[in-house]
């Protein structure tokens, strides 16, 4: 004999359901949490900091990526930029859409879907989408040549014995790097909103050299990876 559905039935099942999926879920983040969640660090000796930033970008030929006027990648083979450092702008590719972003005049931005030009509604909302693409994912790029960017502040902290470079930008978000005996880094430690745990470390050690200037292959963090690929540098 069939049961009968009733309104407590129902809600039985939807707790079943709710608990079944979420329950797995929240222990594996109380599980990640409990192993990989860090404080910030207290920092100190910002004048040491700077030799030791020096040092990083020393090791990194920071001199090549200045000269360097074009870097062209591709982000996990979901989106693609060529990036003209020279005249501050961007082109972002994704999906059928690109976006032509002119940083110092915005009036000249244009957005293309599926290679006809878009409406002003249609442009205003995938621009400010470019914008973000471009800022998040070129700083997985090129991170360590920033150390020194407008608002940023350097400080030293320890980290298994050795001295580290904590990285402070003026949006608050903080990174400790981990750098080898020759002051190339191994990795940073994450402390910023993109993540809901703090101290989440990032490898810094799959590089290419393109005409002198060196940039990541992949990063792994957690269980996860981020793949650069199609690295054009002039």
């Amino acid at each position: 004999m069939r049961k009968k559905i009733t309104p407590k039935r129902i809600l039985k099942i939807v707790v079943g359901i709710f608990v079944f999926f979420t329950l797995p879920a929240l222990l594996l983040f109380g599980y990640v949490y409990y192993k990989h969640h860090e404080d910030l660090p207290l920092g100190n000796q910002p004048e040491q900091a700077d030799i030791l930033a020096h040092k990083m970008l020393e090791t990194l030929n920071y001199d090549a990526y200045k000269k360097a006027n074009y870097i062209e990648w591709t982000f996990k083979k979901k989106r693609h930029y060529k990036w003209n450092k020279a005249e501050n702008t961007c082109a972002v590719y994704w999906k059928n859409y690109t976006v032509n972003l002119d940083f110092n005049t915005p009036s000249n931005n244009n957005v293309l879907v599926s290679k006809v030009l878009a409406s002003a509604e249609a442009s205003t909302k995938l621009i400010t989408e470019a914008k973000a693409y471009f800022t998040e994912d070129v700083f997985w790029l090129v991170a360590p040549y920033t150390v020194f960017n407008e608002g940023t502040t350097r400080q030293l902290v320890t980290t298994n014995n050795t001295n580290s470079l904590l990285v402070t930008y003026k949006n608050k978000e903080a990174y400790v790097w981990e750098l080898n005996d020759d002051f190339s880094p191994k990795g940073f430690k994450m402390f910023n909103n993109k993540l809901p745990i703090d101290g989440v470390f990032m490898t810094w050690t799959d590089w290419t050299t393109v005409n002198d200037v060196q940039l990541p292959k992949f990063h792994n963090f957690l269980y996860f990876g981020m793949e650069f690929t199609d690295i054009i540098v002039k």
